[in-house]
């Protein structure tokens, strides 16, 4: 269960993070945040990577940015002078390739994995778009362990890592938990692991099967349900700017991230 938040208003603030690449976190990350919104929930996603996938695959072209998360971790800005409206109901704190220097901007700042937990702690009168006006916000991680994804972990109440069932994500997993333990010990001790998202998941495979029955035990993590079946349909959504959760609404694959999003409600 996450602790509940101190003071009036204060979203609960989730980051998911894998630092090896192609484990669908970007597309986890749109269509959490899809179902949630359809759950009643007011959204903000915030687009941690270089690559600006998250914000692409919402709609908005990264070269017409004008305020991104990088202006925000670098320079001063609010939160709320680079939220951007998006389809499906989700607010979007963009990306841009300026974010790709950040870490070497941010590396002799003093407090320097706190300065992302510092802006979603800013204060916001409700109604505006800053943190406050939010109930959740979900954290698009950049696929490493540097000062960025150390940023999330500190900023999060709590981590989902997405993971396709194979041997090597595995392994990425087990580093991931070394780093979030040396978070919790030193950064944040209230960072809480929700747990494992398999993706891209094909059932009829007997390794599959073998990697998901193993990483939940090996590990302590509870693995999320139902695991989020592979499928073309993710593939298309970004070229219009949307989620599954509206492009195949009836979908296997949009309902596995309804189902998962209720159950993560319900933790929180």
């Amino acid at each position: 269960m996450v602790r509940p938040k101190t003071g009036d208003r204060r979203p609960t603030i989730l980051a998911l993070a894998n630092q090896k690449g192609g484990v669908a976190k970007t597309t986890s990350v749109a269509s959490l945040g899809a179902a949630f919104v359809e759950l009643g929930r007011r959204v903000l996603l915030i687009d941690l990577d270089p690559q600006a996938c998250l914000t692409f695959s919402l709609g908005i072209d990264p070269d017409t940015v004008e305020t991104s998360i990088h202006e925000v971790l670098t320079q001063g800005a609010s939160i709320a002078d680079a939220v951007l409206r998006c389809d499906e109901g989700v607010d979007l704190v963009p990306s841009t390739i300026d974010l790709a220097g950040a870490e070497a901007m941010l590396m002799p700042r003093p407090g320097r994995e706190y300065v992302l937990r510092t802006a979603l702690e800013g204060g916001a009168e409700a109604g505006d778009a800053g943190p406050a006006a939010y109930d959740i916000v979900l954290i698009d991680c950049s696929p490493s362990l540097g000062v960025l994804t150390l940023n999330a972990l500190t900023a999060a109440d709590a981590l989902i890592v997405p993971m396709p069932a194979e041997m090597l994500s595995h392994r990425g997993v087990g580093q991931l938990l070394d780093t979030v333990a040396d978070v919790q010990r030193i950064l944040n001790p209230d960072l809480e692991v929700l747990g494992i998202l398999p993706t891209l998941h094909d059932g009829r495979s007997r390794h599959v099967r073998e990697v998901l029955a193993d990483v939940g035990a090996r590990y302590g993590v509870p693995v999320l349900e139902p695991p989020i079946p592979r499928t073309i349909r993710f593939a298309e959504a970004p070229a219009v700017g949307r989620s599954i959760l509206s492009t195949a609404r009836t979908s296997k694959g949009a309902q596995a991230y309804r189902e998962v999003a209720e159950k993560v409600l319900a933790q929180l």
